[in-house]
């Protein structure tokens, strides 16, 4: 008879119940420094998001923009913008938190991966919220259909939310040891809008240019989204693989330096 696998011993359960409670009150924290008591308070993590995504969605809706498909501008702008703010948020709150934060480094129980954790749960529900509510929204109004593909929808989106997630630890704790992050990162994220598929689809650039897109991993992210979305209505490009070994690098390279980061902040 084969021997039982040892027990899990309770010193990990509590300090499991030590972290997910750190993690909650930083989270509730941040949404009072961020937002406030006073006008909506709270709601404005989820409204927020949604500004941002109806002025584009509309702006692309009005003027006709053409995005190199017969697809429903509006859900091929909800489905774009919302990836991009999905990916690009959570690197911008993460960027310089911990020095914007060293005070609360004097609690014992406080590290640098729980300031990193508790601001990117909040924008993931935040962003993730604001693509639910515009997607049930616009479907109500008739303005376009439901997703084809509910579960690889929700695939896709976890997988974007798993590279905004391994980019935002690396660029937040390389960022913790050189301003220089900071700088490069806002204009590079401006840079990589364009470029990331949220204004084009893959199958109808030429094939030379579709093969050099493809190198960038948000594409990947936007053509699976997409994908889910309108199933047949669109012939995808995208490499799961090869967006996850990104992800997985990223995740990796974010946690090796965040850990070594961790020994090295002083608290003020």
């Amino acid at each position: 008879m084969d021997a039982l696998p040892p027990p899990i011993p309770q010193s990990f359960w509590r300090s499991v119940v030590i972290q997910v409670r750190v993690i909650r009150a930083l989270m509730l924290r941040e949404v009072l420094t961020r937002y406030g008591r006073h006008n909506i308070g709270l709601f404005w993590l989820y409204v927020e998001p949604m500004l941002f995504t109806v002025g584009i969605t509309v702006l692309w809706y009005m003027i006709g923009a053409n995005h190199g498909s017969n697809l429903p501008i509006m859900a091929f702008a909800l489905t774009g913008y919302s990836t991009i703010l999905l990916w690009r948020n959570m690197p911008n709150r993460v960027v310089m938190a911990v020095s914007s934060n060293l005070s609360l480094m004097y609690h014992r129980n406080v590290r640098v991966i729980d300031l990193f954790l508790s601001r990117l749960f909040l924008e993931f529900i935040s962003v993730t919220s604001s693509f639910f509510f515009l997607t049930v929204l616009f479907c109500l109004t008739g303005y376009m259909d439901p997703p084809e593909d509910v579960l690889e929808l929700c695939g896709a989106w976890m997988m974007t939310a798993w590279f905004g997630m391994g980019l935002a630890l690396f660029l937040g704790a390389v960022g913790e040891k050189s301003e220089l992050v900071e700088k490069l990162w806002h204009p590079l994220a401006y840079i990589l809008f364009p470029l990331s598929g949220a204004a084009f689809v893959a199958d109808a650039l030429p094939p030379a240019v579709r093969e050099k897109m493809l190198l960038i991993p948000m594409v990947h992210c936007t053509e699976m989204i997409r994908e889910g979305f309108f199933g047949s209505k669109i012939v995808a490009h995208y490499d799961v693989m090869y967006l996850a070994t990104w992800n997985f690098v990223l995740t990796i390279l974010g946690l090796s330096i965040e850990r070594q980061l961790s020994r090295e902040v002083i608290p003020e």
